[in-house]
């Protein structure tokens, strides 16, 4: 499964505008890392209130990891 797709799909969505969504995979032994940046406008709707879309995005990447047994993180940054 390519987490960066799955993550790709998920927030070009939901944002304004998609053409300025970046994502870099960053492959470990035992874990994946996921770096998203988006727009300043955007940020605020990746996240959500309270960190709610955010953490459901993270949900389905964990769960869509629990068969390589591998675990996957993902980090909005700005």
């Amino acid at each position: 499964m390519d987490y960066k797709d799955l993550v790709g799909f998920m927030v070009k969505s939901i944002v304004d505008h998609p053409d300025q969504v970046e994502i870099h995979e960053v492959e470990g032994e035992k874990s994946t890392i996921i770096e998203l940046r988006v727009t300043k406008e955007d940020v605020g709707k990746v996240i959500g209130k309270h960190g709610r879309i955010a953490k459901a995005i993270r949900t389905i990447i964990n769960a869509s990891a629990t068969k390589t047994g591998k675990r996957v993180m993902l980090e909005i940054l700005d």
